[in-house]
């Protein structure tokens, strides 16, 4: 008998026929002699609704607050499918993240995991249960808050459980097949990968890519947690994602030259206009960016202008963080010394991720020509060894992102991909 720990996304448990079809799966695998293990997102659009309805209430509401609000959703999934199972005939029980054992610090709406001890957990699959856990959620180590792990949170939780109770694997469910060379809702003919390994699905997931969430892919990578990437609406073999090449059949799956075309359309670009070119003077900015807790994303800097010894130094970050990021900067403006501030939120981000680049000349020849073939125009470049990452305007990502997958040949002959729920949302 092994270990299973399913993950299920918000559009598989959208409504009262899809938590019944789900528990009709998780039944099955428990069929199957499996202990099993259940990670649940809140019901469709739950948590975008109760963001609107905190907004509502109040402009900014206290971040401790907001948790306890958000992680309801997550609570009223794990209920009704604990109840769906039960009228299956089988025994579970349902857990919110804190009586699950996720410990986290205490930084509301973006919490990292520290630790899992998962002791109520191997009561209830000793018992015979099918355990039930509310994802995106913990409790605090040092105040016993209630916390949130950010978006994206229960693809972290699932992974931190199955590493804590040695599982298996750990099946992701959502509402495409798996991992495909690019976002099936922008590129009809995206096709789907079979195996894909940590490294490139860090990568992806960094560049935009949302089937898996980054902190939940290397997590996966820290301790060894194969992921299996699946679709709740269908029966199909998904996309794997461990450390070596998996077999299917007679045949083992290698890892392709390119993996995938990603976008983001979440970030936005600021510039710090008038920088003395000296040293430590991009150390005064980074340093109050992280202050105000902010991640940046891709930096460039413009050669200095000889006549002024100023420059410009430009970076991307998330939208949401915008507004803090460009207070704290004013508010240190006399100890940086820069003139102003330019923020540009019309921004898009294509990036092409593959290991095989690395020994392969003529990839970022044939990117730029095909984004030049396109008619689009690059604003900031950043390159790792096995990822190119362009910014563009917003406008031009769809086109830009199509004109690549095109380029790199990654477009299917036939089968298109397909999108069986969500509202991408």
């Amino acid at each position: 008998m092994g270990l299973v720990v399913q993950k299920y996304g918000g559009s598989s448990v959208a409504d009262a026929e899809g938590i019944k079809r789900v528990a009709k799966r998780i039944v099955e695998a428990k069929k199957n002699g499996n202990d099993v293990v259940v990670v649940v997102s809140a019901m469709g659009d739950t948590t975008d609704e109760l963001i609107d309805l905190a907004e509502q209430v109040s402009p900014m509401p206290a971040g401790r607050e907001l948790d306890m609000l958000l992680t309801a959703g997550e609570r009223i999934s794990m209920a009704l499918l604990a109840m769906a199972i039960k009228n299956l005939g089988h025994k579970a029980q349902s857990f919110t993240g804190s009586q699950a054992g996720v410990i986290t610090d205490s930084v509301h709406n973006k919490a990292r995991i520290i630790d899992v001890t998962p002791g109520r957990i191997r009561t209830a699959l000793d018992e015979g249960n099918i355990a039930i856990v509310a994802g995106f959620q913990g409790v605090s180590q040092d105040k016993k808050d209630i916390t949130t792990l950010g978006r994206g949170g229960s693809d972290t939780t699932a992974v931190a459980l199955a590493a804590a109770l040695d599982a298996e694997v750990c099946e992701i469910y959502t509402d495409v097949d798996g991992v495909f060379t690019a976002d099936p809702r922008v590129v009809k003919k995206a096709k789907k990968i079979d195996w894909i390994s940590f490294e490139d699905m860090l990568e992806l997931a960094a560049s935009g890519s949302k089937v898996l969430l980054h902190r939940c892919v290397e997590y996966a990578r820290r301790y060894n947690i194969p992921i299996h990437v699946r679709s709740s609406f269908s029966g199909l073999q998904g996309t794997w994602v461990s450390s070596e090449p998996i077999e299917q059949g007679d045949k083992q799956v290698e890892q392709a030259i390119i993996s995938g075309v990603a976008h983001d359309t979440s970030e936005a670009k600021i510039t710090v206009v008038g920088v003395p070119d000296k040293p430590g003077e991009a150390a005064s900015i980074f340093r109050t960016i992280a202050d105000a807790e902010i991640n940046i994303d891709m930096v460039v800097q413009n050669v200095s202008a000889a006549s002024t010894g100023l420059t410009d130094i430009s970076f991307t970050l998330p939208k949401a963080e915008g507004r803090k990021a460009i207070d704290a900067l004013e508010k240190n403006r006399s100890g940086i010394g820069f003139d102003s501030l330019r923020y540009d939120d019309q921004i898009g981000k294509i990036s092409l991720v593959g290991a095989g680049m690395k020994t392969n000349p003529g990839v970022t020849a044939d990117f730029f020509t095909a984004l030049s073939d396109a008619g689009v125009n690059i604003e900031l470049i950043s390159t790792s060894e096995i990822r190119i990452s362009v910014v563009t305007r917003k406008d031009d990502v769809a086109e830009a992102v199509r004109a690549v997958h095109t380029a790199f040949g990654l477009d299917s002959e036939s089968d298109e991909a397909v999108v069986y729920g969500g509202t991408g949302r």
